[in-house]
């Protein structure tokens, strides 16, 4: 009797301990999926009261809307994957939009690829210097790319004299157009998520960003050369922040200084709302991708219901709290 009594107390644990797992796997997922209902019931919820929110043409203006930021949120994952910060991309979009216009200016397509060569190379460059100055110099990566963002700030508005930079040539404000169906800036975006996924998740690379990340200790006892991989994320910034400033030179068809103003906090919003941890080591571009299109589905969903844009960036916060909350709370399940 007492055996049995043993088995039957047994057989309830184990099924009221498959139920509080299930119940518990499912409050898990609901809090590490908890920003994609959201999105989907403020999807629901704008379309029900605007119709053309949900048609083929507004989605092609969101994916036109966050080329740029997703470009520049896809080298702010490759940093923060390390566990570092750049600050300085959107004073990079403004000084690169510069120095292309001023070199685009002639005509001729041989002028229009040697303003984006010197972009390219100038948003590298500058890339590399706050790698070199965080990696080898030790230096604080968020005091070094604030600092990096005001001086390039400087330089931007210095040879410019302050104004924007304008008479493009016909070539160079062509990059804005379309391929087919697709606007150039759209197509860019594309490459660099596909070669980026590629990247991070198939190369020697990717592993290495991945191990620095998270815990370059370790990765400097296996053999991955941490300040290099350190160094060479921040050129990859630097590199698609200028890619960002030739496209939005020629989109607005002028250079100037201010452009990227602002851009790189809307970069690293959208690298931790799709799950990039601050911390370094997890996380993917596929997540970055989600949250790029969270902000850009966001910003124009409450565009169109005539939002001010003093609530929208209440919301944009709110959106971004919780995302580092729920980042918080699967990483203390995860240990």
């Amino acid at each position: 009797m007492n055996a049995e009594n043993g088995t039957l107390q047994l057989d309830n644990h184990g099924a009221f301990g498959r139920v509080k797992s299930f119940f518990g796997g499912w409050r898990q997922m609901l809090v590490r999926y908890l920003l994609v209902v959201i999105m989907l019931v403020f999807m629901a919820a704008i379309s029900l009261s605007n119709s053309e929110f949900l048609t083929f043409s507004n989605m092609g203006v969101i994916l036109s809307q966050v080329s740029t930021n997703a470009l520049l949120a896809t080298g702010a994952t490759f940093v923060i994957l390390t566990g570092g910060i750049d600050l300085s991309v959107g004073s990079i979009v403004g000084l690169t939009g510069v120095i292309a216009a001023l070199v685009a200016q002639q005509d001729g397509t041989g002028f229009t690829a040697a303003a984006v060569i010197a972009a390219l190379t100038a948003g590298a460059a500058i890339g590399a210097v706050n790698g070199i100055l965080i990696a080898f110099g030790r230096l604080p990566a968020f005091v070094t790319t604030l600092g990096t963002m005001t001086v390039m700030l400087g330089v931007a508005s210095v040879i410019s004299d302050g104004q924007p930079i304008s008479g493009l040539s016909t070539s160079f404000l062509g990059l804005s157009g379309s391929v087919g169906i697709l606007q150039t800036s759209v197509l860019v975006m594309i490459v660099v998520i596909v070669v980026s996924h590629i990247v991070l998740s198939r190369t020697q690379l990717g592993m290495h960003i991945y191990a620095v990340g998270g815990n370059a200790q370790a990765a400097r006892v296996a053999g991955v050369k941490v300040r290099v991989v350190q160094a060479g994320v921040y050129a990859i910034s630097g590199l698609l922040a200028a890619v960002s400033g030739v496209l939005l030179a020629s989109r607005v068809t002028a250079g100037i200084p201010t452009t990227g103003a602002g851009y790189e906090l809307n970069a690293i919003a959208a690298a931790v709302i799709g799950g990039i941890s601050l911390s370094g080591g997890r996380g993917s571009i596929k997540g970055t991708c989600f949250g790029i299109l969270i902000i850009g589905i966001m910003d124009n969903g409450l565009n169109i219901m005539n939002v001010s844009p003093f609530y929208q960036n209440i919301v944009k916060g709110g959106i971004i709290i919780c995302a580092v909350f729920i980042d918080v709370i699967v990483n203390k399940k995860s240990s």
